[in-house]
């Protein structure tokens, strides 16, 4: 035992545990120690040894726990404790796997994770482009017009391009097992940083300057190494619909090394290592939930940060760079997240460069250095704990509460808005803009400090040796048949199967759309099948049917090809997250590319086959299994050929619009020289090529001859027959149809194919051979192109103003000052006011037992309990609690915003109840910042301004107040800019003023909510906010605030805190006190711990009650609230309040009391010119709409140009109007996109404000829409119809173009809009459409003449469907009064009786059905015609002349009744809340509303008592 224990204390003695060689001989020292301890044989290896106790820890309930405990310990040591921090020497488990972790590098061939980089001098240069011009209409002409100077400006030097410096000189050296913070406000370069550390500089110009990883160039690095380096964005990009596990096992599979301890298995690797670091950062309990995002449902917000940080140390990176790693999680998780980071660094020894926003203090002191960024230089680097010193010696005072954080960033705001004050005598000698800062820093000891800290990193690292090291690691991890250049670890087979299982995950956790998909198959085939019912008798096909049967295997063919269109969305949903992979090294694009070929067969093969059974064998199609098989072969082989045409359509994309504008003409393309509108022999020689291109000619091909081959048809009709010829003989006529020889009763199938569309049997499988061809040839395109996908574009806030409104300073100074209190009382109580008698004045808002329950799982459950408080006139109210305490609830009842559930209690104005003004005399600005983009600030806040106040209010009075709001909020600067989206357009802090803006337009009289205004804001940003709100506040106006863990001096802003805990109940109400001495008075004295002078009130309180991140409470803080004398206070106090108030007269505005202040024609004034102004600057849309109009009539034009006079031509003609409609399909799928936003912005802002009536937005955009639509028409009227050469008189082309261009836009505008409005979504609406518009192409007469038409569909759906009056109204004055001279296959041949010539022969026949000869006196072989003009040749689809203008009084039905139901459809599922989702979500009906399958677990690093006890025997924290 001695041996043993002088071998413990050479380790203990070991301090080095950085150096790789004594690790090496640690682990040694261990192995001594267990080979004592377990009895085991010399032989084994220490390697053995570390398996076995990892495998040992992981299986023990105790084990675990110890390693959750190191977990925790851990997550609060810097480096620089870590270096005197040891590991109870009593417990061999968690010090041999401590020692495991920092040496399976060497032990299992992976790279050490212990390097760092040092840069000296980097400069980033990108394109300048902090403003530009808004989209509009006008832009985009203005564009097209320069587009020949802008095209061979792009051949010219970069140089031409205005760039700017986004970083500038920037040095600084990270070692292993170090936490560099970044501090700056947005726009000062903290992502160019991180994305330059991580080599992700394709979207900069130019980068300059030094960089060193462990002595290695930054060009080798990424371009050998560039897996050990990692930039993990600011979003969680997972596939929502697969489980944490299988998230987790895939990054490991694909990172699993070659050389692994003890020959352990792939698969006992990832095991160990997914539980090991699972248990580490408490996801184990997550392992079957969904990771979900922020539509699907599935773990919490830090549950999700803490997935890919797992994924991302699974990678066995060496650095890592987090950017805004904390973006939307609430203060308690996001230091729950930064102390995961501490651990991964800690335990692994690698590196961490964070940007963080909003940084805590105890998330501060997590990390070892800091760099501070002023609009891109650099003012600040060295160690965190200096930082602040720094700063303070420069003449800057921290004020004591403020977090350090806070103060790093407080600096770098512009001088003249600061908010810090400078020590006396430091006034001249503080820096006051970048360039000083960066002199005074230059200047500085701790600059000089810097440098030298990288020249000693260069001289420590030899650049031979990390070479070497890292390529005997690239050795070891490889596997075998990985290229020796190749950068990643498992070959390219390997990427493909563990793609492939991911794949098929992905179609298990997406059950829902693969039920879907399946069902409209099911159903589409259904009711085709039954449309087509019994084409012949089973016994006996006819000519009558053969039409038929082309028309319902077109049809099935196009359904097959079409529904491949979905891929598209697919491709671009998945995008940022393979791109992210890619960026990981862990799999080729091409992998997930190739994988896709084999996880989607066997759900596209279910759909076939129900398809093909239900259309095949309904119809009574050719009896045959051969043939049955081969329909389902062809059909099969068209789809997957098709979803590859369409994967490669997104692949060479950039963006969703441009893919389904490619994919819609590609689909009008595919259809028209399919066969079946355009037959071969019809089509242009100049185009005919085509079909040699088209998958669905050869499909089409295959499946008509396979249908037709060896069928002998009975003729339904011979020529001539009837009266005067019943007993002639069959030698005598000849059957009316293609591919007839005279004297036979049957017609040859094949012979019919052959003549109508120049198919032939033989091809049949030659084509299926060719469409195989080209489906590999499309996958090995996708494959290949698919290597080069870029990510989604991606830039900097980037300001759009209107043209001529564009300032001279870009966005450099945009901010102004927001107003002073006194500025605030002079704009919003005019000069010279008493203050306290408005005050006094002004109505106090009340509430008292208030309590909330909503129905939940069978039962119910209380949100709010017995809640009680006012606010007063000039005061600021904070709503505060953990997340889940209630806070938005209680907000959104206060503000009579819930249409749910059961409210009791009072809530009143002056001691009585709520006047009818009540919702029009507050203001609520929402926790998202949702505005019309298209909109600018001032046109934004003019809308509100006219629509909220009263009526009596002159509109130049409005737009006065308008000014002044803007003047007040600091936003005179970028008033003119567009609103636009994130990073295009205003950031957040600008979009928060601009929302409180638009509230304060509507002058709020009583109150004014606000929900989490801070959310999403770096910490100057909110200041200024809230400074904005106390100014307000001091103007006598109330407000009322939820705010989740504010900093020290936001907090100090309030006037009174209402205080929530879990399951809506109070803690606290009352004043919060000069410095928070009232509030911290209370919490002190309830729970015996003092407030530290540092430390922040409100993370202390929260802490006390048991909401923090670190926090316990053994006490029930709402018992003790409700017991103390405070509580009583607080209630006299209202009490007294009601028993004052009620005296007060009623002071009823009648402006007021409406519902809406505007009289219903001014709102469709405003809200129509708005709408016209959405559309105006909306040159995507509009650019699409037209693009797609144009090209694809062009198309079809060009395609049908002058047809000619036959009957061919005749079905040309009806044939080209069923292509048109589906330009109609693509259009209307725009529109529902398009107008989506404008329905979801009135829905969470506008709807709630009461700012207008809901059919104010339907009828507006309706109207708007028709306009557009309607031009756009116009060009598919040009573009086709004069190509074609039809009739120019004005009777036809003028009735064409009245009902083509200016109905029919208002049909299917109105139509697709009242889907729109009746769907939960866009892709709802889609699928609706696709299926209801294929049903009514159906059901038109097109496919499936009317005589066809079993009784029911033809008694309902012919008559019903609104395409056949379309189709009838279009076709007939294209075909109207135009001769018709029969093609050289189109005459009827037959010989007449002998002694007859053909004019004898068929003069009875022609008197009495029409027609014409071509050779009346000929003994043999007469040429008989059967039309002489093509409106007789479309007759049998129903077409006439007579019904056009009864066809245009129908339309109007059609139009009425979808303006009607549009209306009736929003007000219940949209207005009553009845949704259609609900509805058919059957398994609702059964089991309940779903539940999580796991509780969240808020206090993963959470102390615990006896963690110190179970992990350190000795620890040492150096000062």
């Amino acid at each position: 035992m001695s041996s043993s224990e002088s071998k413990e204390e050479n380790y203990s003695n070991d301090k080095e545990n950085d150096s790789i060689a004594d690790s090496i001989e640690s682990v040694k020292q261990y192995n001594g120690r267990a080979e004592s301890i377990a009895n085991v044989s010399e032989e084994q290896s220490a390697t053995e040894q570390l398996s076995r106790n990892l495998s040992k820890v992981l299986s023990n309930a105790d084990g675990v726990e110890r390693l959750e405990s190191l977990a925790r310990v851990l997550s609060t040591k810097t480096k620089k404790e870590m270096q005197s921090f040891e590991v109870n020497d009593l417990d061999f488990d968690l010090r041999s796997l401590l020692n495991y972790l920092r040496n399976r590098q060497i032990e299992q061939g992976i790279e050490p994770g212990d390097s760092g980089v040092a840069m000296k001098n980097l400069t980033a240069i990108g394109v300048d482009a902090s403003a530009a011009y808004g989209p509009s209409v006008a832009e985009m002409l203005r564009d097209c017009v320069n587009f020949p100077v802008n095209f061979f400006k792009k051949f010219s030097k970069k140089s031409s391009l205005p760039t700017r410096k986004i970083i500038r000189d920037f040095s600084g050296v990270i070692e292993s097992g170090e936490m560099l913070f970044v501090v700056g406000r947005p726009g000062a370069g903290c992502s160019t940083l991180l994305k330059c550390i991580s080599g992700e500089t394709s979207e900069l110009l130019d980068v300059q300057g030094e960089f060193s990883y462990d002595g290695l160039s930054q060009e080798e690095m990424i371009s050998k190494y560039k897996g050990y380096v990692i930039y993990c964005p600011e979003l969680d990009f997972h596939f929502p619909k697969i489980t944490v596990k299988e998230t987790i096992d895939f990054a490991l599979k694909c990172k699993t090394p070659r050389t692994r301890i003890d020959n352990m298995t792939r698969a006992e690797y990832v095991d160990k290592l997914r539980d090991m670091w699972c248990t580490v950062f408490g996801l184990r309990h997550t392992y079957a939930t969904k990771v979900g995002n922020d539509v699907v449902r599935g773990v919490s917000g830090g549950e999700r940060k803490r997935v890919s940080l797992v994924e991302a140390q699974a990678m066995g990176a060496s650095i890592y760079s987090w950017d805004n790693a904390t973006r939307g999680l609430d203060a308690s998780t996001a230091l729950e997240f930064a102390q995961a980071i501490r651990t991964a660094t800690n335990m692994m020894n690698n590196s961490a460069i964070v940007a963080i926003y909003q940084a805590g203090e105890n998330i501060y002191k997590l990390f070892d250095k800091a760099t501070v960024l002023y609009n891109g230089r650099q003012i600040y680097f060295g160690p965190a704990n200096k930082a602040v010193d720094y700063f303070t010696n420069m003449g800057w005072v921290k004020p004591d509460r403020m977090t350090s954080g806070e103060f790093l960033t407080a600096v770098t705001v512009d001088f003249e808005n600061t908010s810090l004050t400078i020590k006396p005598g430091y006034e001249d000698k503080v820096p006051k803009s970048g360039d000083e800062f960066e002199e005074y820093w230059f200047n500085s000891p701790e600059y000089q400090a810097c440098l030298q800290e990288y020249d000693d990193y260069q001289a420590r690292h030899n650049a031979d040796e990390t070479r070497d090291r890292l390529e005997v690691a690239k050795e070891q991890r490889r596997q075998q048949g990985v290229r020796k250049s190749s950068q990643y670890t498992v070959n390219y087979w390997s990427q493909v199967y563990y793609c492939m299982i991911r794949g098929f995950q992905r179609v298990k956790g997406d059950s829902i759309y693969t039920q879907i998909y399946v069902s409209s198959f099911l159903i589409k085939g259904l009711v085709v099948g039954s449309m087509f019912h019994r084409i012949d008798p089973k016994n006996q096909s006819t000519t009558s049917g053969a039409y038929s049967r082309g028309g319902i295997l077109f049809y099935v063919l196009l359904f097959s090809a079409v529904t491949s269109l979905a891929e598209i969305s697919n491709s671009f949903a998945n995008r940022p997250i393979i791109v992210k992979h890619k960026t990981y090294t862990m799999y080729h694009l091409s992998a997930e590319a190739l994988q896709e070929i084999i996880t989607e067969i066997p759900t596209k093969l279910i759909a076939i086959i129900v398809l093909s059974l239900v259309s095949y064998w309904i119809p009574y199609l050719k009896y045959e299994a051969g043939a049955f098989f081969q329909y389902f072969l062809y059909l099969f082989t068209v789809q997957q050929c098709t979803s590859f045409i369409f994967k490669l359509v997104a692949t060479i994309t950039k963006d969703g619009v441009t893919a389904h504008f490619v994919g819609g003409l590609y689909v009008l393309m595919l259809t028209c020289y399919a066969g079946f509108v355009l037959p071969i022999g019809e089509m242009h020689h100049w185009i005919r090529w085509f079909h040699y291109l088209n998958p669905l000619t050869y499909g089409f091909e295959s499946l008509m001859s396979t249908e037709f081959h060896g069928r002998q048809m009975l003729c339904s009709k011979l020529v001539p027959s009837g009266a005067g010829y019943e007993d002639i003989s069959v030698a005598n006529q000849v059957c009316d149809a293609a591919g007839a020889v005279k004297g036979n009763l049957y017609v040859s199938g094949d012979d019919y194919v052959l003549k109508s569309y120049h198919f032939a049997y033989k091809h049949a499988w030659r084509n299926w051979g060719v469409n195989v061809v080209w489906t590999v040839g499309y996958i090995i395109a996708n494959v290949v192109l698919s290597e080069y996908l870029k990510p989604v574009e991606s830039g900097g806030d980037l300001l759009l103003y209107k043209r001529g409104h564009m300032p001279e300073f870009g966005t450099e100074s945009a901010e102004a000052r927001t107003a002073t209190r006194e500025e605030m009382m002079h704009a919003l109580n005019g000069p010279n006011v008493d203050l306290e008698a408005v005050i006094d004045s002004k109505d106090v808002f009340t509430w008292n037992h208030l309590n909330y329950t909503i129905p939940y799982d069978g039962a119910t459950r209380q949100l709010l309990n017995d809640i009680f408080g006012y606010v007063k006139p000039g005061k600021m109210t904070a709503l505060m609690g953990e997340s889940g305490a209630g806070k938005t609830t209680l907000l959104n009842v206060l503000a009579q915003r819930i249409n749910m559930g059961v409210i009791t209690g009072d809530m009143l104005v002056n001691a009585k109840d709520l006047p009818a003004s009540f919702n029009r005399s507050c203001g609520y600005v929402a926790q998202a910042d949702n505005h019309m983009g298209e909109l600018s600030v001032r046109e934004s806040l003019q809308f509100a301004a006219e629509l909220r106040q009263p009526k009596n209010v002159s509109i130049e009075e409005k737009h006065e107040y308008v000014e002044k709001i803007i003047s007040l909020l600091g936003m005179q600067n970028y008033a003119e800019a567009l609103i636009g989206k994130t990073g295009r357009g205003l950031n957040v802090e600008q979009r928060k003023k601009l929302s409180i803006g638009v509230e304060l337009v509507a002058k709020p009289s009583l109150l004014l909510f606000l929900d989490e205004p801070t959310s999403g804001l770096d910490s100057q940003s909110s200041w200024s906010i809230v400074q904005f709100l106390r100014a307000l506040a001091d103007s006598g106006q109330s407000i009322l605030c939820t705010i989740h863990q504010p900093s020290a001096t936001l907090f100090e802003q309030f006037d009174r805190l209402l205080l929530l805990k879990k399951g809506g109940k109070m803690v606290y109400f009352g004043d919060i006190g000069p410095n928070s001495s009232t509030l911290l008075k209370y919490f002190e004295r309830q729970s015996g711990v003092k407030c530290g002078v540092s430390e922040n009130p409100a993370e202390y309180i929260l802490n006390c009650i048991g909401a923090g991140a670190t926090a316990s409470a053994s006490a029930d803080w709402n018992d003790l609230w409700l017991a103390s004398p405070e509580c009583a206070q607080a209630r006299a106090e209202v009490e007294e309040l009601h028993s004052r108030l009620a005296s007060r007269p009623v002071e009823e505005n009648p402006d007021l009391a409406g519902r809406f202040a505007a009289s219903y024609l001014t709102q469709m004034k405003c809200v129509v010119r708005r709408t016209f102004i959405q559309f105006w600057r909306s040159p995507i849309y509009i650019r699409a709409k037209y693009l797609e109009c144009v090209t694809c009539a062009l198309f079809v034009g060009l395609s049908y140009v002058g047809v000619n006079h036959s009957i061919g031509g005749a079905n040309e003609a009806f044939a080209s109007i069923f292509m048109l409609l589906l330009i109609a399909l693509a259009m209307i799928n725009q529109i529902c996109v398009f107008a989506f936003d404008s329905r979801e912005l009135y829905e969470v802002r506008e709807a709630a404000s009461n700012t207008f009536h809901w059919s104010v937005l339907l009828l507006c955009h309706t109207f708007v829409e028709i306009v557009w639509s309607t031009s756009a028409q116009l060009f598919c009227f040009l573009f086709y119809y004069w190509p074609a050469q039809y009739n120019g008189r004005a009777d036809h082309a003028g009735f064409f173009f009245f009902f083509y261009v200016l109905i029919f836009p208002i049909y299917f505008v109105s139509y697709g809009l009242w889907l729109l409005y009746l769907s939960p979504d866009v892709p709802s609406a889609s699928i609706i459409n696709s299926n209801l518009f294929a049903a009514m192409l159906l059901f038109c007469g097109i496919l499936q003449p009317r005589e066809k038409m079993p009784g029911f569909w033809r008694g309902l759906m012919y008559n019903v469907s609104p395409f056949t009056y379309v189709v009838q109204a279009l076709v007939t004055p294209l075909v109207h009064e135009k001769s018709l001279q029969c093609g050289e296959h189109e005459f009827n041949i037959m010989d007449p009786i002998a002694g007859q010539t053909c004019g004898e022969f068929l003069s009875t026949y022609i008197d009495n059905n029409g027609g014409y000869l071509t050779n009346p006196n000929a003994t043999a072989d007469c040429r008989y015609c059967a039309y002489t003009n093509q409106a007789a040749a479309v007759e049998k689809f129903n077409i006439k002349w007579d019904y056009r203008w009864r066809n245009f009084g129908f339309m109007w039905v059609y139009i009425c009744f979808n303006i009607f139901i549009m209306l009736f459809s929003y007000y219940v599922m949209r207005v009553k809340v009845w949704s259609l989702k609900s509805v058919l979500d059957f398994k609702n009906w059964f089991h309940g509303p779903r539940k999580d399958r796991h509780e969240k677990d808020k206090s993963i690093f959470q102390e615990k008592p006896g963690d110190a006890e179970k992990v350190a025997r000795d620890t040492k924290i150096s000062a």
